[in-house]
């Protein structure tokens, strides 16, 4: 079967986790914070049973706090997390080698601030080469519209925008993949 080449593959998929800190997030809406922390926990827990390797960021944790409980309680062990003060992930001491060195070309990307940390990192993955792939369900801003107009630049650039539910079934392909069942009880 040719597959299309921007559909997600297990193989070649790296989900980088933006900045969801406590702090930052008691500045979101409420509902959405609800729904990242939801989605992005399935995201990591499909990707521990899977074998796709996360990255995680955090902006000026001295003053916003670490990584959220509910994240860093699914991470992996020796999952990279990186403090940064520049608001692209590209800023961060050893992304870019951590990156190269994954030797994916999709890299996944959830968290916060929308408009602004992971509007700066798609566009210079983009610039980079890269397959970018925005999950609009586990992303959030202060500012609603904030996220809509960000959402529309970084589609306009060339990035995807899909949602958590996508990226799972785009890894999986099939429902006889071995993982089918265990991937599919975390959307229950």
């Amino acid at each position: 079967m040719n597959q299309h080449p921007n559909l997600l593959s297990i193989e070649n998929s790296l989900l980088l986790v933006i900045d969801i800190q406590s702090r930052l997030l008691s500045a979101m809406p409420e509902n959405t914070v609800e729904q990242v922390l939801k989605n992005s926990a399935i995201l990591l827990e499909a990707a521990e049973i899977l074998d796709v390797p996360v990255i995680v960021t955090e902006q000026y944790p001295a003053g916003l706090g670490a990584t959220d409980r509910s994240i860093t309680d699914k991470l992996a062990v020796n999952t990279a997390i990186l403090d940064k003060t520049g608001f692209s992930c590209f800023a961060a001491d050893k992304f870019t080698q951590i990156l190269e060195q994954s030797n994916k070309q999709q890299i996944i990307l959830i968290g916060q601030e929308v408009h602004v940390c992971v509007l700066q990192t798609a566009l210079e993955l983009l610039h980079m080469g890269y397959q970018v792939h925005i999950v609009e369900d586990a992303i959030c801003s202060r500012n609603t519209e904030h996220k809509l107009f960000s959402l529309q630049r970084m589609q306009q650039q060339g990035a995807s925008i899909t949602n958590h539910e996508s990226v799972l079934f785009e890894w999986l392909k099939d429902s006889t993949h071995r993982h089918f069942k265990s991937i599919s009880k975390l959307l229950r």
